[in-house]
């Protein structure tokens, strides 16, 4: 009998190594190159699944008293520590902004959420405007001329706080255009945006003053994984009715809508990557909708040189998609590392967007206002 226990515990603990092994394969997919190996590339959005089977295995092991087996999952955690803290942060501290710190907030709006309240007020633009944010990028940014909408006047009128303000529209597709704004209280010295190809997205990259220094700041919105209704109403059904035929046919239109669009953010990210190497200003802060997981190439590419604000001062996983049950954070603010951030927040006490806003305080700059 003891051998048989014995034998089954082999077992388990092969299975153990396997998922061990997928847990780092896909804890160091965002180096795969998304052009060459688009459906590979996308690994990391089921790091958390293999994540959690291994704390399984893990606590397996230590309740059957097998702690030299426990090592095996434990060595995957620890090998894939900088992923787990990137994914999960735990920061149980909360600090007191420093004194001349200001307030950055990224939000992707969809569009103010269309139209006005009856009210008359649209809580999006209240929640903007009260927010004591010192800068708003916003990404999906929309006014209208109609009487039912906000107009581009209604705006500035309620963000009257923010006296410069630049609004570009990005991608090159016919039809139904995109914007990107950014709303501050520092002066705006330069835009413009970032060349890469894209038929509704896009970046802009902006020279902020912030007393005597300059910032680089980029506000992005890359490459949309161009799910329709349809697509999401068919994952929204495999969660739940997971019935063998309907997942494997959601499964491949999923995989292979969301591996075109990683294939296509691939070079924007590059690009944006080059751009902060070639930054001029030694203070740079990348922020907006990534429409991908802190998994992935774009966010590993574009946060090489940066530090990511959420990891290093928010807590949890900080979804910022409140919509189909895609919990993921896919929005983000990063800093150069000669800044420091400080309760980066993933604000969910507004819902009137498919995103939540993201925003933190930042201090660091010598010169800071």
């Amino acid at each position: 009998m003891k051998h048989f226990g014995n034998f089954v515990a082999l077992i388990i603990l092969a299975v153990n190594a396997l998922f061990t092994g997928l847990l780092l394969f896909t804890a160091y997919s965002p180096h795969i190159q998304p052009v060459a190996h688009p459906v590979q590339s996308c690994l990391g959005l089921t790091f958390p699944i293999f994540l959690l089977i291994n704390g399984c295995f893990l606590v397996f092991w230590l309740i059957i008293q097998r702690y030299r087996s426990a090592l095996l999952p434990l060595m995957g955690f620890l090998l894939c520590y900088s992923q787990i803290r990137t994914y999960l942060p735990i920061n149980f501290r909360t600090d007191n902004p420093p004194e001349g710190s200001f307030k950055l907030l990224s939000y992707n709006i969809m569009g103010f959420d269309g139209a006005t309240r009856k009210d008359g007020k649209n809580p999006i633009l209240t929640y903007l405007k009260e927010s004591g944010a010192d800068i708003l990028c916003l990404q999906e940014y929309a006014t209208g001329g109609s009487s039912h909408h906000l107009s581009q006047k209604d705006v500035n009128l309620e963000l009257k706080a923010y006296p410069y303000h630049r609004i570009h529209t990005v991608g090159r597709g016919k039809g139904h255009t995109n914007r990107i704004a950014c709303y501050s209280k520092f002066p705006i010295l330069s835009a413009r945006i970032l060349n890469y190809p894209s038929e509704y997205n896009g970046s802009v990259i902006y020279e902020v003053k912030i007393g005597g220094d300059t910032l680089t700041l980029i506000n992005n919105h890359l490459e949309s994984n161009k799910l329709t209704k349809a697509d999401k109403v068919v994952y929204e059904d495999m969660l739940k009715s997971p019935e063998k035929e309907k997942v494997k046919s959601g499964v491949r239109l999923l995989i292979r809508k969301l591996a075109e669009a990683s294939a296509i953010r691939a070079p924007q990210a590059d690009t944006i990557a080059h751009e902060i190497a070639a930054s001029r200003h030694p203070y740079i802060i990348v922020c907006g909708d990534f429409n991908d997981t802190p998994i992935s190439y774009a966010h590993h590419t574009i946060s090489r040189q940066l530090n990511d604000a959420f990891t290093q001062s928010g807590r949890g996983l900080g979804i910022s998609y409140n919509q189909n049950k895609f919990y993921f954070r896919i929005d983000n603010i990063l800093t150069s590392r000669n800044l420091r951030t400080h309760n980066c927040t993933v604000d969910r006490s507004i819902k009137d967007s498919d995103h939540y806003p993201i925003w933190c305080y930042i201090s660091g700059m010598k010169d800071e206002e």
